[in-house]
């Protein structure tokens, strides 16, 4: 029997958690990876397989050598296959009826590494964007998932709930990753489990539809 918690507010992943999205990823990291590395902002050997998208823009902002162009056009490349990939992207199955059975029970939030513009409109495009309180996007922290910034952000504004009582689903390592540097339990959502406990992500849960959520709440 799932052990039930004392959860007040929900965090949710948007890009294959609820909404069934076709953004290739790996093409995203695979072209973002060849202009840093043609540019001479990162290294042509890197190991790939430890990096997304959002570790590689991360690593090419630390090095200093970024000029304001070179920025742009880096980000213009996750833009413009993150815009291909939402086009008529559809919710993930139960999706719709567990959002309306949740909403105003407590805080629903959205924190995803797209732009907030392109979440904001995939999920009004599907009628669920009323659902939600807050929608977290790349353009509203410094770092983003795997890093904690946007988890931490969401405990900010929301001070009057711990990160215990906090709750959040999603289906790749980097939400889990990010959830457990911020002290959020994670509950991976068809994920897979075994490259996750790979890179650290401490699991609480697995659930393999949408509808399971509910069980973990008090």
């Amino acid at each position: 029997m799932t052990e039930t918690l004392d959860v007040r507010g929900l965090i949710f992943d948007m890009d294959n958690t609820l909404l069934r999205s076709r953004i290739d990823f790996g093409r995203m990291k695979g072209e973002t990876y060849a202009y840093l590395a043609t540019s001479g902002i990162l290294p042509e050997d890197m190991e790939l397989e430890r990096h997304t998208t959002s570790t590689l823009m991360d690593a090419a902002v630390r090095t200093g050598r970024m000029t304001e162009a070179m920025a742009a056009e880096m980000w213009e490349i996750a833009n413009r296959i993150e815009r291909e990939g939402m086009h008529g992207a559809v919710l993930e199955p139960g999706a719709a009826e567990l959002l309306r059975e949740l909403h105003g029970r407590l805080p629903l939030v959205i924190v995803t590494n797209n732009a907030c513009e392109a979440a904001e409109l995939a999920l009004r495009e599907n009628g669920v964007l009323h659902y939600f309180d807050d929608v977290i996007g790349r353009d509203r922290v410094t770092a983003m998932k795997p890093e904690p910034d946007a988890s931490l952000l969401v405990l900010s504004l929301y001070p009057e709930i711990p990160a215990g009582q906090w709750l959040s689903v999603g289906d790749s390592w980097i939400d889990g990753a990010a959830a457990t540097a911020a002290g959020i339990r994670f509950v991976a959502y068809n994920g897979d489990l075994a490259r996750m406990r790979a890179m650290g992500v401490q699991l609480y849960g697995e659930i393999s539809q949408l509808a399971q959520l509910v069980d973990y709440l008090d």
